[in-house]
């Protein structure tokens, strides 16, 4: 990325995570509390880095759909809340069973099995309770904020996605066309859902069709693109386990049509998601962070 842009996405980073700590201070409980356990194993995993995406994405939507980026702060952390708990849960045992999270041992590996899915739950729980609170978004917002991420979230959503992943296991056979509705469930919802609440913040509701088909375009290129780093990287740039698809007998896209065809395949979904930004006005930065995310090592 060129240093301006390169500069934002560091900014909204920071902005994120200064907002994060202090709901830390807020909701993260004290030494001598019934309840420090769970709420150590939230900000353990919360706060132990991560590209913050999702955050950038509303934030970025907000501005350039003419809206306050500080107003937009609130549902950025909530999305990032929401993401952290799908990683929790997604390394348990009985799901993905991964180990390691960002170079660092998964919730569970650090807290247990129990805390883990707790921490999980209470973190999607403070997510709508955040957006509820925030006193800089009116009442229309908050409630299409809260309905657009349950949305993402449910059985149509990254949970539904969730659900096809289970079966996705010792040998299992699914098609490309099932990978990819995997894909924009459990990865692009996710995604999409971020684009669209920074133009709701912006109560640009006209441009919410554009958005999300970004998001949805991104996320399948993002997705794809992990399951080459799953194939080419390594867990040390990774932070997390290479070939842990392979060892569990799962499809992706990259093991059923090649890395070569797979690479072809994002470059092909980050175009479309270039093409998407064509109504929005200054997206220089989110056309260079899609070009950014296809060529990721990481």
């Amino acid at each position: 990325m060129n240093d301006i842009n390169a500069a934002r996405l560091t900014e909204y980073s920071e902005m994120t995570n200064t907002r994060l700590l202090r709901y830390k201070e807020r909701y993260g409980g004290k030494e001598s509390d019934y309840q420090h356990e769970i709420t150590e194993a939230m900000w353990y995993s919360l706060m132990s880095g991560g590209k913050r995406l999702r955050p950038a994405l509303v934030l970025d939507f907000a501005r350039i759909c003419g809206g306050d980026v500080q107003a937009a702060l609130v549902p950025a952390c909530a999305i990032e809340m929401i993401h952290t708990f799908s990683l929790i849960h997604d390394d348990l045992p009985c799901m993905d069973d991964d180990d390691i999270r960002r170079g660092k041992p998964s919730c569970h590996k650090a807290y247990g099995e129990a805390m883990a899915l707790l921490a999980g739950d209470a973190l999607e729980d403070l997510a709508f309770q955040v957006i509820a609170e925030d006193d800089r978004l009116s009442d229309e917002k908050k409630v299409k904020l809260i309905a657009e991420l349950s949305r993402a979230v449910g059985t149509d959503g990254m949970i539904g996605g969730q659900v096809i992943d289970m079966d996705n296991v010792n040998g299992a056979v699914f098609s490309v066309d099932k990978l990819l509705d995997m894909y924009a469930m459990k990865t692009s919802a996710l995604i999409s859902c971020a684009c669209r609440m920074g133009v709701i913040c912006a109560g640009r509701f006209d441009m919410l069709g554009r958005a999300g088909e970004f998001g949805r375009q991104l996320g399948l290129a993002f997705q794809i693109t992990d399951d080459i780093l799953d194939i080419t990287s390594t867990t040390e740039q990774l932070g997390k386990p290479v070939g842990s698809d392979r060892e569990q007998g799962k499809s992706t896209y990259a093991a059923v049509m090649g890395v070569e065809a797979s690479e072809k395949a994002a470059a092909e979904l980050s175009q479309k998601a270039e093409q998407a930004l064509g109504g929005f006005s200054d997206n220089g930065f989110l056309m260079e962070l899609t070009e950014y995310l296809l060529r990721r090592n990481k």
